[in-house]
C-alpha cells in the first residue's frame, strides 16, 4: 500500500493552483497565515512555499512579505534586443532608477574594450551610467554602461524611461554586433537596490558592442536578478566523430 502524500505537499498544490490566477507581483499570505488557514504548524506551512520559492513562482522579500512571481521573462541570447524594447515586449513599462551618470576616468578594462590599443597608453575618460532596470516597479538588474567619452550627448537623454538604443541611433550610431561573456555571483551589495537577499543569486552578463562602422561603442556589464531574468541559448548537436565548428559570437543584448 503507497504511502500518504504528505500534508506539505497536498498544501502546495493547492498553492500552485491558487498562484495560476494570480498576477505578478500580487502579495502572498505569509506562513503564519497559511498555518492558519489549513490548520498547521509552521514549519509545514513553510515547507509548502519552499518548492514555490524555488521554482520562482514566490518571491520573498525581506521586511516585506512574499509576492507572486510570475515565470522569468527570457530573452535570446544571440538577439541585438534593447531591455527597453522587450520590455515593451512582454508588456510591461520600462524604467530605470539612475545612480550614476557621469564623464570620469576610464579604468584599464573599459579603456582597453572602448578605445584602440594606440589610444590606452595615455589617460583615458568614459561616460558612464549606471541604472538599476526595472520592469513596471520590479527591480530586474543592475546596468553598469560604459561609452567613449565623445557620446558626453547620452547624458542629456531620457535615462528613466527611455532607451538609450534608440538616442543612440537619433545620433546617427546604430549598434550593429556585439559579444557576451556570461557569469554569475551573489547580489551582495546591490542587494537593496534590487529588494532581494545579498544571498540571491545574480547572472552577470558582461558585452562589448560596436557601431555600423565597426567602431567600440559600447562595454556594458548587467546583473540580473536569476529568478527575475533568463537567457535562452538555440544550439546545434553535433554527430558523433564531427565536431561542431566554432560558431560566431552571439550579438549582444543593448
Amino acid at each position: 500500500m503507497a504511502a500518504s502524500q504528505p500534508l506539505y505537499e497536498r498544501i502546495e498544490k493547492q498553492l500552485r493552483r491558487r498562484l495560476e490566477g494570480a498576477a505578478d507581483g500580487d502579495p502572498f499570505a505569509s506562513e503564519s497565515q497559511l498555518a492558519q488557514e489549513f490548520g498547521v504548524s509552521r514549519m509545514t506551512a513553510r515547507a509548502a512555499m519552499v518548492r514555490l520559492e524555488r521554482d520562482g513562482l514566490l518571491e520573498r522579500v525581506p521586511g516585506r512579505g512574499s509576492f507572486v512571481r510570475q515565470v522569468a521573462a527570457a530573452r535570446p541570447v544571440g538577439t541585438l534586443l534593447s531591455f527597453h524594447d522587450q520590455a515593451l515586449a512582454l508588456g510591461k513599462t520600462p524604467r530605470s532608477r539612475v545612480l550614476e551618470a557621469a564623464v570620469r576616468p576610464a579604468s584599464p578594462q573599459e579603456a582597453a574594450a572602448l578605445y584602440p590599443p594606440a589610444l590606452t597608453t595615455r589617460p583615458a575618460s568614459v561616460v558612464v551610467i549606471s541604472r538599476v532596470r526595472l520592469f513596471d516597479d520590479l527591480p530586474v538588474a543592475i546596468e553598469h554602461a560604459t561609452f567613449p567619452a565623445t557620446l558626453d550627448a547620452l547624458l542629456t537623454a531620457d535615462l528613466e524611461t527611455g532607451s538609450l538604443h534608440q538616442t543612440l541611433r537619433r545620433l546617427g550610431l546604430h549598434p550593429t554586433l556585439g559579444s557576451s561573456v556570461l557569469t554569475a555571483r551573489t547580489a551582495d551589495d546591490d542587494a537593496p537596490e534590487l529588494d532581494v537577499d545579498p544571498t540571491t543569486p545574480m547572472l552577470v552578463e558582461t558585452r562589448s558592442i560596436v557601431d555600423q562602422h565597426g567602431n567600440l561603442l559600447e562595454y556594458t556589464t548587467s546583473s540580473y536578478v536569476a529568478h527575475r531574468y533568463a537567457l535562452k541559448v538555440d544550439f546545434s548537436v553535433s554527430a558523433p566523430g564531427n565536431p561542431a565548428r566554432p560558431a560566431l559570437p552571439p550579438a549582444a543584448t543593448w
